[in-house]
């Protein structure tokens, strides 16, 4: 079986995907409202897989799945396997209790939105009149005491005029007291109602949230998973050893938990699965119609670890995703502060969660105890080129200040999928896109335009040949895999680099690596007042202070 999150799907699976799209096709003039519904839902985007299971006399069966639910039948379709777990049933638990949570919340919509704002609309016109009225008894009041200051100031009173003028004062600052105990009295019913109506409305959002709680919780408890042996477990007892202690929304709604759920109902031994994108992207994920990709780790890989125990997996799932073959590192520059080095493609830049080498790890190796070595800024591992490390903590954080106030100028080398000229994209320009993380399916990062990080790269083509163009990218800011989107986003150039293996073009025989690389350096250093300038041309070459050397023709390795 092959490993769900690492694999290339073979001829016969690249097979029953071309025989998958031709049935969705034939769909496409049915007029059965199933069949409409599907067909809306993957035009929308929709992940869908396929599984090639054996039975006991060695027969081969291809079982489909979609990611998910589709139309008002939720999750079923007689050209896909069932659900796991069929929770939307009209008549069952979760639907029955789905609609009392469902009207609850129209009842409080309608607290919310009509009694209490009629009553905060009440209490504020209450409000408003009474303080009028208090306003212009204050005006009264304020003009009866310059009449009264007047006539004081004028003299000629006698005792009995004083007595009056004193006793004129007392009873309008009585009646002002009386006035505003009156309008407080008056205040106090629509006030209590607008309390009242408040206080209701917390505890109805209270209840709300424990029955959708303790609904969760019911279908996480029953949501229960096979393995190859014909265990059970809950998505529950899953996922509560992990750090997500709970499961996330959509956990074993995937392909790949429906098709092997499938496959074990069916007495089945599954022997290969693949998953393909299909439909425009959705949700800022960065994905193209037609393309395999591996299992979503945050959701999927604790279910599919329990639910492929007992199967031979190859690469196993408990392998070393970083653990790769990689040329040695070759440090171009040194000096008393740092080294810049020319990382290789397949090379972590810093210690990762596995055993493979690091560029940090090297080294410190290399130099030894009396170097505090620590990489200034990072390149992801499928990319090459030039990297900078600080010999010690001063140096390091004088570094750290360059890049974040965008100082150190980077220069990288990619080559992407297509024409740009055919594709209609001026030749330079700039990329603004924000991103931010698929927590779900980490490491991928996904376009966020309300609530991302800046993001920003300029571009300039130098060249293109035989279905391919090569570009200059100088990013003014330094977020996670930028230059992959920016390239391979439509809102972006919409022509991923070559060899992505998240967000490119993952065809059979695709070339092995992501031909991204760090060709250049700039930066004034402040110690020494100097101006350094590195580069490493994508060739393999690399040598100090030259300009970047031009590509010869377009071969990919």
């Amino acid at each position: 079986m092959n490993n769900p999150f690492d694999y290339q799907p073979s001829a016969e699976a690249i097979d029953a995907h071309r025989r998958l799209l031709d049935r969705i096709e034939s769909l496409r003039d049915s007029v059965d409202p199933d069949d409409v519904a599907l067909c809306r839902e993957l035009d929308k985007g929709k992940m869908i897989g396929i599984l090639l299971a054996d039975d006991a006399n060695g027969r081969r069966h291809t079982l489909y799945a979609f990611s998910g639910q589709f139309g008002e039948n939720g999750f079923h379709h007689p050209m896909f396997v069932e659900p796991v777990f069929d929770y939307l049933r009209p008549d069952g638990y979760f639907k029955t209790k789905e609609a009392e949570i469902s009207q609850l919340t129209r009842e409080i919509r309608n607290l919310e939105q009509h009694d209490l704002v009629e009553a905060i609309r009440n209490l504020d016109s209450q409000r408003q009149s009474l303080e009028a009225k208090a306003s212009e008894y204050k005006d009264f009041c304020r003009r009866s005491k310059a009449e009264r200051d007047a006539m004081r100031e004028a003299g000629n009173l006698d005792d009995n005029q004083m007595a009056a003028l004193i006793a004129q004062s007392q009873f309008e600052k009585a009646e002002l007291n009386r006035l505003k105990k009156s309008n407080a009295a008056a205040l106090k019913p629509p006030a209590d109602l607008v309390d009242q109506l408040s206080r209701r409305l917390d505890e109805m959002k209270q209840r709300r949230r424990a029955m959708s709680e303790e609904l969760q919780k019911w279908l996480f408890d029953n949501f229960k998973v096979l393995d190859s042996l014909g265990r059970s477990r809950s998505l529950s007892d899953i996922f509560a050893s992990t750090p997500l202690k709970v499961p996330p929304s959509g956990a074993g709604e995937c392909c790949a938990p429906k098709l092997l759920q499938a496959a074990y109902l069916r007495s089945l031994c599954p022997v290969e699965i693949a998953e393909y994108w299909f439909g425009m992207p959705k949700d800022g994920e960065v994905r193209i119609s037609g393309c395999h990709y591996p299992a979503c780790r945050g959701k999927c890989l604790p279910v599919l670890t329990w639910m492929l125990g007992g199967l031979d997996i190859y690469p196993p799932l408990s392998a070393d995703r970083n653990s790769t073959t990689f040329s040695e590192p070759e440090i171009i520059f040194e000096c008393q502060w740092f080294c810049v080095v020319n990382k290789p493609a397949g090379m972590l830049s810093v210690p990762g969660k596995g055993s493979a080498l690091s560029v940090e790890q090297w080294l410190k190796t290399k130099y030894g105890p009396q170097c505090d070595v620590k990489m200034a800024h990072r390149l992801d591992q499928a990319t090459s080129g030039l990297i900078i490390a600080a010999f010690d903590p001063s140096t390091f954080k004088t570094l750290q200040r360059l890049f974040a106030t965008r100082q150190i100028r980077k220069t990288y080398e990619a080559i992407l999928e297509g024409d740009y000229r055919l594709k209609g994209i001026p030749k330079s320009g700039r990329i603004s896109i924000p991103l931010s993380p698929d927590w779900l399916d980490r490491p991928r990062q996904r376009v966020d335009l309300e609530e991302g990080k800046e993001a920003v790269t300029d571009y300039e083509f130098i060249s293109s040949a035989d279905g391919y163009s090569r570009v200059i990218f100088r990013p003014m800011t330094g977020r996670t895999h930028q230059l992959r989107l920016h390239a391979a986003s439509t809102l972006g150039l919409g022509m991923p680099i070559v060899g992505d293996p998240l967000y490119g073009l993952r065809t059979p025989g695709n070339h092995t690596r992501l031909h991204l690389h760090a060709a250049r350096l700039e930066f004034t250093f402040p110690a020494d007042g100097r101006t350094y300038e590195f580069s490493s041309p994508a060739d393999g070459r690399t040598h100090e202070f030259s300009s970047p050397a031009p590509f010869a023709g377009l071969a990919i390795s």
